[in-house]
């Protein structure tokens, strides 16, 4: 493997060359899991040393990511057990929802702009995006 290219690990992905932190993008690939449906409720994380030696980044990085997420309530930790997907993907208060959201739209629109993408061919791949994750969810109910 050539130092400076994405390294896979179980569906997550990390690019150092990225501006993202390491830890914000295994946050953000654990959500992409969840909601994608590939890591359903009840579902085993791999533990905080198997992910940093897959991903080869510091442990520290990985509890940093896992810990936001059982912070915000998407995993749940089973002392003696592990780290699992919590049964229930948990609902942000309406102004934090807000907050993440405006977030994510910055971040998208930023990127959007920087690859010349016309307002139309975002807005088109965002929807497309959310079908994609929302069908995922609806496979899960039946």
């Amino acid at each position: 493997m050539h130092p400076g290219h994405p390294v896979t690990s179980r569906g997550l992905h990390v690019d150092p060359r990225d501006a993202v932190p390491i830890w914000k993008q295994i946050e953000e690939g654990m959500r992409r899991l969840v909601a994608s449906g590939a890591l359903g409720p009840g579902a085993a994380v791999p533990s905080v040393r198997d992910l940093a030696r897959d991903l080869q980044v510091n442990p520290a990085t990985v509890v940093r990511a896992y810990q936001r997420l059982v912070d915000g309530g998407l995993l749940a930790v089973r002392r003696g057990e592990g780290t699992f997907v919590a049964g229930e993907i948990p609902t942000l208060p309406r102004a934090e929802r807000g907050r993440a959201l405006a977030e994510g739209a910055l971040r998208y629109a930023s990127t959007a702009v920087t690859v010349g993408a016309s307002r139309d061919e975002a807005v088109h791949a965002l929807d497309s995006a959310f079908s994609r994750f929302a069908s995922a969810k609806e496979g899960e109910k039946k």
